[in-house]
C-alpha cells in the first residue's frame, strides 16, 4: 500500500490515534505534516520518530477550529512538503458529561468548533490542490458514538455527527476530481483520553485489565483504527468512498 509521494496531514498527529496514523502513513511512503495544538513536544517526538524510521515529517502548529492559523498551516506545509492529497481529521475533544440544559454554552461552541467546523476549514484549504493530484483522501476520525447517540453528550454527539455529515457531502461532491472522503467511527481506544474516561465513568484505572472481555481478545488499540485508514487512503482501496467504517468490533451494522 505506497503511499510515496504524496503528503498527509494529520490533525492532533502528535498524540494517541493521530500519532499512530502519522507512523503509519509514514511506514507506507507518505510524508506527514504533524499538527498539533499545545503539545509541541509530542508532535515533535513524532515527526523525530519517523524522520528516525527513514521517513519525511515535520510539526505544525495550529488550533484547528481557527481558520487562518489553518490557512497559515496549509500554506507551510504546501511550500515544505508539497500539496495535501490525505487530510485526515483527527483532532478532538470530549464534552464534559452533561445534560442538555447543564451543559455550557462556551463548551458546546468549542466542542462543536473541533469536530465539525475545523474539517469544513480544512478541506475548504486542501482541496483546491487536491484537485490537481492523482488521488485525494479526506478521513474523518468520528466516534461509535454516533450509533447510539447517548444521553449527557450533546455536544460531542452533535460536532462527530457534523463531521460525518461534511465526509458524505464531500464524497458527492469530489468524487468527479478523484477525491474519496472517508468516516472511521472508533469505539473505546487505548489512548490517555480513552483512559481519562474510563477512570471517571467507571472507575478503571488499566483498560488492558478490559482486554479478556473485548473483542477478539484486546481493548482497541490506536493501531486498530490506522490500519483502518491506512487502507483507505491506499490505492489497495480503488472503489470505496463515502462509506462509515466503525472500529469498534461490534460487527452491527449501522
Amino acid at each position: 500500500m505506497s503511499l510515496a509521494g504524496r503528503v498527509a496531514l494529520v490533525t492532533g498527529g502528535g498524540r494517541g490515534v493521530g500519532r499512530a496514523i502519522s507512523l503509519a502513513l509514514a511506514e507506507d511512503g507518505a510524508a506527514v505534516a504533524v499538527n498539533y495544538r499545545r503539545d509541541a513536544d509530542a508532535a515533535e517526538e513524532t515527526a523525530q520518530a519517523i524522520a528516525a524510521a527513514g521517513g519525511t515529517a515535520r510539526a505544525y502548529q495550529a488550533a484547528v477550529d481557527d481558520f487562518e492559523q489553518d490557512a497559515e498551516m496549509v500554506a507551510a506545509v504546501e511550500a515544505e512538503l508539497g500539496p495535501v492529497s490525505i487530510l485526515v481529521n483527527n483532532a478532538g475533544i470530549a464534552s464534559r458529561g452533561q445534560s442538555v440544559v447543564d451543559t455550557d454554552i462556551a463548551e458546546l461552541e468549542r466542542v462543536i468548533r473541533v469536530h465539525a467546523l475545523a474539517p469544513h476549514y480544512l478541506s475548504k484549504l486542501v482541496i483546491p490542490a487536491m484537485r490537481q493530484q492523482a488521488r485525494g483522501d479526506i478521513v474523518v476520525i468520528s466516534s461509535a458514538a454516533t450509533r447510539s447517540l447517548g444521553a449527557n453528550g450533546a455536544p460531542y454527539n452533535m460536532g462527530k455527527t457534523a463531521g460525518e455529515a461534511l465526509a458524505y457531502t464531500l464524497a458527492k461532491e469530489e468524487k468527479a476530481n478523484g477525491i474519496r472522503a472517508h468516516i472511521v467511527a472508533p469505539g473505546l481506544v487505548d489512548t490517555e483520553m480513552g483512559r481519562r474516561l474510563m477512570r471517571a465513568v467507571a472507575g478503571v484505572q488499566d483498560l488492558r485489565t478490559l482486554d479478556a472481555d473485548s473483542p477478539f481478545g484486546h481493548v482497541c488499540q490506536p493501531e486498530d483504527v490506522a490500519n483502518v485508514v491506512r487502507f483507505l487512503v491506499s490505492d489497495a482501496n480503488s472503489y470505496v468512498t463515502g462509506e462509515r467504517l466503525y472500529v469498534d468490533g461490534s460487527g452491527r451494522f449501522g
